[in-house]
């Protein structure tokens, strides 16, 4: 069987920078990255668990330009850390995967989801009631890979409980195919950033620009307003244990 098309994957966190650490891989001559950034080519609605990475691989093949020699083929799509049904599909479809998860405080991560699906008239209530109704909106939803399905857009409070992520994905990867990164290093150390990164991935460096992304629009809320208020006290806890179990300090 040859070679599974897909070498890495910028696999987290949702609004954790993906965007713009992806658009500057994409303008390395040694990786290609998909057309569009974001494959899902393993949480699609019409994903077959009885397929190998060939049939995989012909289903994406057309989202890049064509191959070229020794050039290492990336996707980004922020949620795969986020579902285990996803990290296992990519652990069948190449086990030699390298991940690239970038992580932000929650709390923020939060607020930035719930303002893009604002933005994008997803979501219709106030940032407290969201949060209030989370649990409620994800119940059940966990086996349903429809395009509206809950997980996908109302889990701001969920996808920041980044230790047990990660409990998954090392459950089924290793820990030196794993680069974790912090999204306020990417922020403030683009360079060094990018560095890092194109060193795990075994390509040599290029000066190539980290340009900021960000989803305007709906107003941030305060560091009073009560659903932030709400976030911090659901997510009371994750930092440490990310720390603990990850060694990952989310702090300054």
């Amino acid at each position: 069987m040859p070679e599974p098309l897909l070498a890495f994957v910028v696999g987290g966190v949702q609004k954790g920078g993906t965007t713009a650490l992806a658009t500057a891989l994409a303008r390395h001559p040694a990786i290609a990255m998909p057309r569009d950034k974001e494959l899902h080519a393993f949480d699609a609605p019409g994903y077959d668990e009885r397929w190998d990475s060939a049939a995989v691989d012909a289903r994406i093949a057309p989202a890049f330009a064509p191959p070229r020699p020794g050039v290492l083929h990336g996707d980004a799509t922020p949620l795969s850390v986020y579902h285990p049904a996803v990290v296992r599909r990519i652990a069948r479809y190449n086990p030699a995967m390298r991940w690239i998860v970038l992580l932000r405080d929650p709390v923020e991560r939060a607020i930035s989801h719930y303002r893009m699906e604002r933005q994008r008239g997803v979501e219709t209530r106030s940032l407290l009631r969201a949060v209030l109704a989370e649990p409620q909106r994800l119940r059940g939803s966990r086996d349903d890979f429809s395009h509206g399905a809950a997980w996908r857009w109302a889990s701001y409070v969920d996808r920041g409980r980044y230790a047990r992520q990660l409990d998954t994905l090392f459950a089924h990867f290793p820990r030196t195919q794993v680069l974790l990164l912090r999204s306020s290093d990417l922020l403030r150390e683009p360079g060094a950033v990018l560095a890092r990164t194109l060193a795990f991935l075994g390509v040599p460096p290029a000066p190539i620009a980290v340009e900021r992304s960000f989803v305007g629009g709906y107003p941030a809320p305060s560091r009073l307003d009560p659903g932030r208020l709400l976030l911090r006290w659901r997510l009371r806890g994750e930092v440490r244990r990310l720390r603990q179990r990850h060694g990952v300090d989310l702090r300054g």
